[in-house]
C-alpha cells in the first residue's frame, strides 16, 4: 500500500490516454489498482474505470463511490473521477492519485475543447483548470436544478436542466467555451 492509501498492483508504463467507466471486470480480466481512501464513512459502492496508456496497454482502477462522471485534460495530464463519495484526481503520467476531496453532490463532467475541466453538482457549473483546487464558479442566468451536460459541438457545450423551483420545467442552455459565458437557448414549460 502507497502513503496515500493507493494499493499497486499495476504501475504505469506511458502516458494515460484514455479513461472510462465500466462495469466490474471478472477477476483477473485486467490488471488492477485500488485507489482507496480510508474513511469509516465511505459507502460500501464502487466505480471501475479502465485506464489505456500511449502503449495501448490496459488495466482497471477501483475508486470509492458509486460512479458518476470520468474526463481526461491532455492538457493539464489529469483525469478526474467523480464518485457519489469523492473527487480524485489522478496524473496521467504517473497513474498516481494527487488530490481528492469528499463529495457527493457532483453529477456532471466534461472537458472544454480546450483541456479545462468542466464540473457540475446540481445547482452549480464550475470551471477547473490546473487542479481540483483551482476552480471557478461560472455565472448562471437562472437558478438551475438537475444539470446534464449533452454533449460538445465545436466550443459550445449543449446543457439541459430544470429551472429552481418550477414543475415541470426544461431548459436548454449553451456553455461558450471560449467566454464561459452560458445562454439559454429554449424553455419549457408543461
Amino acid at each position: 500500500m502507497n502513503k496515500d492509501n493507493t494499493y499497486i498492483l499495476w504501475k504505469v508504463n506511458g502516458l494515460i490516454t484514455k479513461a472510462e467507466i465500466i462495469e466490474q471486470p471478472y477477476s483477473g480480466q485486467f490488471k488492477e489498482r485500488i485507489y482507496g481512501i480510508s474513511n469509516s464513512w465511505n459507502s460500501q459502492d464502487c466505480t471501475w474505470i479502465k485506464f489505456e496508456d500511449e502503449n495501448y496497454n490496459e488495466w482497471c482502477g477501483q475508486f470509492e463511490g458509486a460512479h458518476q462522471a470520468v474526463a481526461l485534460s491532455s492538457k493539464h495530464n489529469k483525469i478526474l473521477v467523480a464518485t457519489f463519495d469523492y473527487l480524485f484526481q489522478i496524473d496521467c503520467v504517473s497513474g498516481e492519485m494527487t488530490d481528492y476531496e469528499p463529495t457527493n453532490t457532483y453529477k456532471d463532467l466534461t472537458v472544454t475543447p480546450f483541456g479545462d475541466f468542466i464540473i457540475a453538482d446540481y445547482y452549480h457549473i464550475e470551471i477547473i483548470r490546473e487542479s481540483i483546487n483551482d476552480r471557478k464558479l461560472l455565472d448562471i442566468p437562472i437558478q438551475m436544478d438537475m444539470i446534464k451536460f449533452n454533449g460538445w459541438s465545436e466550443n459550445k457545450l449543449s446543457i439541459s436542466c430544470e429551472e429552481l423551483g418550477v414543475v415541470d420545467s426544461k431548459v436548454e442552455l449553451e456553455l461558450d467555451a471560449t467566454t464561459f459565458e452560458i445562454n439559454i437557448l429554449s424553455r419549457i414549460y408543461k
